[in-house]
């Protein structure tokens, strides 16, 4: 049953009228955002070490996941996903093709970003590590890994902080994230202003949030 409009209505009433779609789609935007980091995160953990350490073959394959997923734009890998996975035979929800997309260029950015941080570390640190019968592993987790964290977390919190804001986009696969939860308002309501400036002020708390939190564990490891 459609709803009555509620264009006239003074503004904390309609706010607090479209409150319950907001946070259903503010939930989905950070669990979008959570889901998308960790797959990223892994991949660009597995990708660096393929880059710094795999096979040739292993490495060429890295590069080109890398190259080929960062020349192309967060949109088209979604709509690419989104279609293709089915004309393929392969039915996803909207959501896990969205997720897949942004992961997947979340971990070529992350790949790069975790190659750099290793390789930033003298590799002196490797050798001597190696000397005192460390494993490949326990060097890595031990010695490298601690020490290149405080380098790799900058970079990682401004790919975090992109990666929120596009996930925006899958609202285009008609995902109710917040950016859709908005739009259902504004064409129920027609106050575009006041709605969109929530969205905004909500984005701009969760960024502000990790970027602070970034800073924080900046310092600690700077310090460490």
């Amino acid at each position: 049953m459609d709803r009555a409009p509620l264009g006239n209505c003074p503004v904390m009433p309609l706010i607090l009228a479209g409150l319950p779609l907001i946070l259903q789609g503010l939930l989905v935007t950070v669990t979008i955002s959570l889901a998308v980091l960790l797959l990223g995160t892994l991949l660009g953990i597995v990708g660096s070490l393929s880059l710094l350490y795999g096979a040739n073959v292993l490495r060429w394959c890295v590069r080109i996941y890398v190259d080929v997923c960062r020349s192309i734009p967060h949109l088209v890998m979604i709509f690419a996903i989104f279609y293709g996975l089915p004309a393929l035979g392969l039915q996803v929800p909207a959501i896990v093709a969205g997720i897949l997309a942004l992961g997947l260029f979340c971990g070529a950015h992350m790949s790069e970003i975790f190659r750099g941080g290793v390789e930033s570390i003298p590799h002196g640190q490797m050798d001597a590590a190696k000397s005192i019968g460390l494993t490949f592993a326990q060097r890595l987790r031990q010695v490298i890994f601690p020490q290149a964290l405080g380098r790799i977390l900058p970079a990682w919190v401004n790919t975090a902080v992109e990666i929120v804001k596009s996930s925006s986009l899958v609202s285009l696969v008609s995902v109710v994230d917040l950016t859709m939860a908005i739009q259902q308002i504004v064409g129920r309501t027609r106050e575009a202003l006041l709605f969109y400036a929530v969205a905004a002020a909500l984005y701009f708390a969760i960024n502000f949030t990790l970027s602070i939190t970034g800073r924080r564990l900046e310092k600690k490891f700077a310090h460490g």
